[in-house]
């Protein structure tokens, strides 16, 4: 371990950390745990602080396409060291003053750090994480991490698209090439006959 980062646990192809914790999903307090997303694809972004400036940019444009992931049968959460207390009063606070007014998905609370510890986007020396977004699918499989720095925030859009790919790659058996999008052509991931196979 370093002073500042943790050393992840989260590794692509393999099984998410498992977590759990106390979420905020409009003015409850529930309890969420990754198992409860088995069966179906997952958005799991961590998000450095409440009531900052980039951070409700990114959740109020993540609730604006929340109807399009569950299109594609995908969950969000959105996970920051903040207590779930924080999460709610920040819910209760209109936009024009800092707030996210209406949020449709739940917030996590990870104030043990631990959660973000363990996905490895956790900055000791600064008290918050990283920027860090990881696509789970629906057996709990990492199949995409993003990790931003703090000053930029992310693009939804590309984010439901990695969705829709990996998902194209589960049922098909091609892959998909650089920016596909539903509807354009892949790549045959099956053998091919040699030549001498097909005079």
């Amino acid at each position: 371990m370093t002073d500042d980062y943790y050393y992840s646990k989260v590794f692509i192809t393999k099984p998410a950390p498992y977590w759990e914790g106390q979420a905020t999903l409009h003015d409850e307090f529930i309890t969420l745990k990754l198992s409860d997303f088995r069966g179906k694809y997952l958005i799991l972004f961590f998000y450095p602080l409440d009531f900052t400036f980039v951070c409700p940019t990114e959740i109020i444009a993540f609730n604006k396409k929340l109807e399009d992931f569950k299109n594609i049968n995908t969950e969000i959460v959105g996970c920051s060291v903040d207590s779930h207390y924080t999460h709610l009063a920040w819910m209760n606070t209109p936009v024009v003053d800092g707030g996210l007014g209406k949020i449709d998905f739940p917030l996590l609370s990870d104030i043990t750090h631990k959660i973000s510890q363990d996905y490895g986007v956790y900055l000791d020396t600064l008290g918050h994480t990283l920027r860090g977004l990881f696509i789970i699918d629906k057996r709990g499989i990492v199949r995409q991490i993003t990790i931003n720095d703090v000053s930029v925030g992310r693009n939804v859009e590309e984010i439901i698209r990695l969705v829709q790919a990996f998902q194209f790659t589960d049922d098909n058996h091609d892959v998909c090439p650089a920016n596909w999008k539903p509807g354009d052509a892949t790549v045959s991931n099956k053998p091919k006959k040699k030549f001498l196979d097909t005079v």
